[in-house]
């Protein structure tokens, strides 16, 4: 089986063969500053953009979707393009901090998976906002050594003894949607909370924090936090922490807990009034091709946008284990949207975080 590392060599490899084979192709020149998250502007296939398109792209990274808004809000113009989240995306579009996308220069367009392509999450008032890129689950995990038996609920976090102290949850808040499940169902609407089921998910994360030992924010930290022993369990982002952690020996179980698992995908947007057109559409056509969609899956471990594209680098095996072929897993899936009140929600994280 073949390590992250060891991926990332092979995509190094891939990318040199690919740059070689691209000299002499056609350039748009100019440079692309993009705000993103960890593993979506890898150099393995970054190389491979910047050799065939002549444009530069230099990635910021966020650890959590409120900083796309606040970010733009407080100066966009310092960005080209962003990748937000769908349950983000609609408060872009909104707010007006990013442009209807034509997808007829979208090479890829009718290769992506259209319910992704019809999602509200890129569709606003008869215009396109954005091209699906990658998608997957926020499930848990947990280190196998620290358990006698394994965690099926989150419920379980509160009281236990194994884990006090030694919990991580993702500073994002997301952490409402579980909660509000544990407390209400799993039918519950939990993008639509009234205030009494804000305020009781906030006191139930409130009480969790002795438990606590750190909120992530990057792929990284939380990896960092399992390698020195400081966490046994958190959410993760699907597939790419757990890689990490497994080329370092580590050996980590994802699971689903009782109270069902948020379902999220991410599109990349252009920032209003972006100088480098002509390079954000190289980059858009780039993502959903086999270069883009092989480049970033082998990276991250996320199930892509485009199976044609995927299908181009992956066996029948690879892509059923990324779900290309059944479509039902993410139906099975909470997919992230919008809440209703978002300022509401982020006034609740917020308070999670800032209680003593």
């Amino acid at each position: 089986m073949m390590t992250m590392k060891d991926k990332l060599g092979s995509a190094v490899a891939v990318a040199a063969l690919a740059v070689a084979g691209f000299a002499g192709a056609a350039h748009a020149d100019g440079e692309l500053n993009m705000l993103t998250w960890e593993g979506y502007t890898d150099p393995s296939f970054v190389a491979v953009f910047e050799e065939q398109s002549g444009c530069k792209v230099t990635p910021t990274y966020v650890g959590s979707n409120d900083e796309f808004p606040a970010k733009l809000a407080g100066g966009g113009g310092v960005y080209d393009l962003v990748s937000p989240s769908v349950d983000t995306t609609t408060i872009l579009m909104k707010a007006g901090l990013v442009e209807a996308i034509d997808t007829s220069r979208i090479e890829g367009w009718g290769d992506i998976f259209p319910q992704f392509s019809s999602h509200s999450g890129v569709n606003y008032e008869g215009g396109v906002y954005g091209v699906p890129y990658t998608w997957g689950a926020i499930p848990f995990m947990y280190r196998v050594d620290s358990f006698d038996a394994a965690p099926t609920s989150i419920a379980q976090m509160w009281g236990d003894e194994n884990m006090a102290g030694k919990i991580s949850l993702w500073d994002d808040k997301t952490n409402i949607y579980v909660v509000a499940r544990m407390l209400y169902g799993n039918d519950i609407d939990v993008y639509d909370l009234n205030d009494e089921q804000l305020a009781a998910v906030r006191d139930k994360l409130i009480e969790l924090k002795p438990a606590i030992r750190k909120y992530w924010s990057t792929a990284g930290e939380l990896v960092n936090l399992y390698a020195n022993g400081e966490v046994i369990i958190s959410n993760t982002w699907g597939g790419y922490q757990s890689a990490l952690l497994a080329d370092e020996g580590i050996e980590m179980i994802e699971f689903i807990p009782t109270e069902n698992a948020d379902g999220w995908a991410d599109a990349w947007q252009i920032v209003a009034g972006s100088p480098n057109l002509d390079c954000a559409y190289e980059w858009l056509n780039f993502t959903v091709s086999a270069d883009g969609q092989c480049g970033v899956v082998g990276i991250t471990g996320y199930s892509g946008s485009n199976p044609s594209a995927l299908a181009t680098c992956k066996t029948d095996e690879e892509m059923m284990m990324l779900h290309m072929d059944d479509f039902s897993y993410l139906d099975s899936l909470v997919l992230w949207q919008e809440p209703a009140r978002v300022d509401a929600y982020i006034n609740t994280w917020n308070a999670v975080k800032a209680a003593q």
